[in-house]
């Protein structure tokens, strides 16, 4: 970034709540950070309330005027929430009508069906990518684990063989692919195109998760080889159901955001005229919101209807799958509030300032920054958002393609060394009847290996496009 480039932000940018020097925001962000994390690891506070207070700590320290720092709070978390809550809504319907339908059960047995021997950990990658797609990471966890302590029971397959490769594709999309929460703050708050960071995102992926799925589960079997635990084995959920939907349309409907959005981002590269009338029907249709409403409102054919859902089970099931994305809607806002009051505190701008000096390209700083808050807090979505809220002015005269990868490259620092204080550690852990080191060998290697990869690969990407 230019001397010239830095002062034409700085005279763009809004006047700061506060007048504190450089050291005294530095030590404001290193305590809200703090307490964040203190809140969270040590006293066990819900990240939206930790989120809330260390925002709040911040503006005190660097000498803002409380009521400035709440109204920047709010402000942020509003449009956080507008930018990407009816996303997230529209993701769990479709995940939950997935599910329930037993849409799921039939993609994976469909591939299974044509999986053995060493190709099977391939096909666990294949099931928990595209499964993955429309699901939080906690939902596609208790979704596909079940399926994959069946298979390893059923075909004799260690487990660290058959779980490590679904687990790597689950995280590696939640990470790195939008529509999942993380990737869409992380676009929001940047000001990424959508469908280029979804195009990027896939081709990091795709290398990234054949690395840390079926490569490496080979090494955490050896580790690590335990069968699965019978108590963890359950019922298949859709075995009461009539009918399952075909493979076809299930496929079809899950990844009809995908294609919608992806098809806008090559409408928008080949034409390249805003006036013209095919790229404007694109960037109607290929808008997230309205490529995930055309999903859901497809699945209800043909998803629900196959599967013998009537009119009236169809607004009890919507009900169900927003109940448990409250937190996750929370935790967002509260990290945009956040992010928001980085900015309005002059913390954006001192960090544009600082980092004009350093030898480190704004792509890694984004992962090292992303990596330090994952460690300390164990949220991904955490790291995520308060990343962005740092290094966002760092973007402001990058490319299209370079604003797209510093959201890859937050996402895959999101996700390094998952451990103790991370939810999905000790999901992973219990599912899989493992003990803390077995579980750290394993699932916690297996996220560096994520982490690395695809921070490499952004970078190596970024000398390229």
């Amino acid at each position: 970034m230019t001397r010239l480039s830095v002062e034409m932000l700085a005279a763009d940018a809004p006047e700061p709540i506060t007048s504190a020097g450089h050291a005294q925001l530095g030590i404001a962000v290193l305590a809200g950070i703090a307490v964040i994390v203190l809140l969270i690891t040590k006293f066990k506070l819900h990240a939206f309330l930790a989120l809330t207070i260390g925002s709040l700590a911040l503006g005190a320290i660097a000498g803002a005027p409380l009521d400035k720092v709440l109204t920047s709070f709010s402000t942020g978390l509003g449009s956080t929430v507008a930018g990407v809550g009816v996303l997230i809504a529209l993701g769990a319907i479709l995940g939950k009508m997935l599910a329930d339908s037993g849409g799921a059960d039939q993609i994976v047995d469909t591939i299974l069906a044509r999986a053995g021997g060493r190709s099977m950990p391939w096909a666990m990658v294949l099931i928990a990518s595209v499964i993955g797609l429309p699901l939080f990471f906690e939902v596609g966890i208790v979704l596909l684990i079940p399926v994959v302590l069946m298979v390893a029971k059923r075909g004799n397959y260690s487990l660290m063989r058959i779980g490590i490769p679904a687990l790597a594709g689950l995280s590696v999309m939640h990470g790195l692919v939008p529509p999942h929460p993380g990737p869409l703050v992380a676009i929001d708050a940047v000001g990424a195109d959508l469908g280029v960071t979804l195009a990027l995102g896939v081709l990091v992926a795709i290398p990234t998760v054949i690395i840390a799925g079926p490569v490496f589960s080979k090494y955490a079997a050896r580790w690590v080889d335990v069968p699965a635990p019978e108590k963890m084995i359950p019922q298949r959920a859709s075995e009461d159901l009539e009918k399952r939907p075909g493979f076809g349309a299930t496929l079809f409907t899950v990844l009809l955001p995908v294609i919608l959005m992806l098809a806008k981002a090559l409408v928008d590269i080949v034409v390249d005229d805003p006036e013209n009338a095919v790229q404007r029907v694109f960037d109607v249709v290929g808008a997230p919101m309205i490529a995930l409403l055309a999903s859901v409102l497809v699945g209800i054919f043909t998803l629900l209807r196959p599967a013998g859902f009537s009119k009236e089970r169809i607004s009890p099931l919507v009900e169900k799958s927003l109940m448990p994305i409250a937190g996750i809607l929370l935790i967002v806002g509260a990290g945009g509030g956040f992010k928001q009051t980085l900015i309005d505190t002059g913390v954006g701008q001192m960090v544009l300032d600082i980092s004009e000096d350093w030898a480190i390209p704004a792509l890694l700083l984004a992962w090292l920054i992303a990596v330090v808050i994952r460690l300390a807090t164990g949220s991904a979505t955490v790291a995520t958002v308060s990343a962005a809220g740092l290094v966002a002015p760092l973007a402001a005269d990058m490319s299209t393609t370079h604003a797209a990868l510093l959201v890859l490259a937050i996402g895959a620092g999101s996700l390094f060394f998952s451990h103790v204080n991370d939810a999905g550690f000790w999901m992973v852990k219990e599912y899989f009847g493992l003990s803390v080191g077995q579980n750290i060998k394993t699932w916690s290697v297996m996220e560096t290996i994520i982490s690395v990869v695809a921070g490499g690969l952004v970078l190596l990407l970024s000398l390229v496009i």
